[in-house]
């Protein structure tokens, strides 16, 4: 062989690493996003952000990332479904939007990064070792401390001052609608109100027992935070129309949709922070070393229209205090 040739064959050898490399570094991702709730105005909202935020940090869909999208709707059955099938694709990371996401997730793997918003109380639900310090395959941002529930009753009252009688509606299954009530519980009785639970499973004992409740005076309305509740908000905001109940709810969606009032963190933001955590696991960092995040970010939403259509005057502070008020 020719000195020059060898040198040549010598040098496109050596080459070879780097480009194996930069192949490498380039190779399509896969993002994995379990969307607990319904494909709607609030949903593409979310995933709107998550999208530019991606884009934002370099990670373009169809370029050097694939991303699979799967809607539950609320229905467990199809996130247990779905979560099955985002971890049949294998991807680099999951988001799990929503905390009826994660369960059915870690027990689909245990390998694949989890990445969940909008979830109580991981600890507890058994999700995370420590927020410090998750130490398994999930890590995110929380929902909120239960103790907001004992605000959702102040709200309650500081709108609705007559309000003595409070239907609390919760999701019996899931453990964070304990946490949530007992938070109401506690401040109750200084604050002069008798309460009663109602399970929000199924649309007819939700009108059943929202109807029998309403047969009383001076009656008023909680929404736990759950996924049924946000599946069942079209007929719980007509009930509390329709019967004259003041109502307080855990998110914005609700009083978009014609309820009186929300408090609750941001859901569009907390999804923008996923983003940074999906793009840490990406390039290398593991879950178990990422702490979850508590929400920082909360907003109170004020609809003037439903105020105005069940009598109801707001206090001034109060609207001043408000993030958003729709007319």
């Amino acid at each position: 062989m020719k000195r020059r040739q060898f040198i040549t064959l010598l040098a496109g050898t050596a080459a070879w690493p780097l480009a194996a490399r930069a192949q490498q570094a380039e190779r399509m991702r896969r993002i994995g996003i379990l969307m607990v709730l319904a494909d709607d105005p609030e949903g593409q909202a979310r995933l709107a952000a998550f999208s530019r935020g991606l884009a934002a940090l370099g990670w373009s869909d169809g370029r050097n990332v694939r991303i699979d999208t799967r809607w539950g709707a609320g229905d467990a059955d199809r996130i247990r479904r779905y979560a099955t099938e985002l971890v049949a694709l294998t991807p680099d990371v999951i988001l799990a939007a929503g905390g009826a996401a994660v369960g059915p997730l870690l027990q689909a793997t245990r390998t694949v990064p989890i990445v969940f918003t909008g979830t109580p109380d991981p600890v507890g639900a058994g999700f995370v070792a420590s927020l410090a310090r998750p130490g398994g395959n999930a890590t995110g941002f929380t929902q909120f401390e239960f103790g907001i529930s004992a605000k959702w009753l102040e709200l309650l009252k500081e709108i609705a001052p007559r309000v003595s009688r409070v239907a609390v509606l919760r999701d019996a299954t899931i453990s964070a609608g304990i946490g949530q009530l007992g938070a109401i519980q506690s401040v109750a009785p200084s604050l002069g109100v008798e309460l009663t639970s109602i399970d929000v499973r199924d649309a007819t004992e939700i009108e059943r027992a929202v109807t029998a409740f309403a047969r009383g005076s001076n009656g008023g309305l909680i929404v736990l935070s759950s996924a049924a509740g946000v599946v069942h908000r079209e007929l719980i905001i007509m009930l509390s129309s329709q019967h004259r109940l003041p109502a307080v709810y855990p998110q914005r969606t609700f009083v978009a949709g014609g309820g009186l009032l929300s408090y609750g963190p941001d859901t569009v933001d907390q999804v923008r922070l996923a983003v940074g955590y999906v793009d840490r696991i990406l390039k290398g960092e593991k879950a178990a070393d990422l702490p979850v995040q508590e929400a920082t970010k909360h907003e109170l939403v004020i609809n003037l229209k439903t105020a105005k259509a069940l009598g109801i005057e707001v206090p001034p502070m109060l609207l001043a205090r408000a993030d958003e008020v729709l007319e």
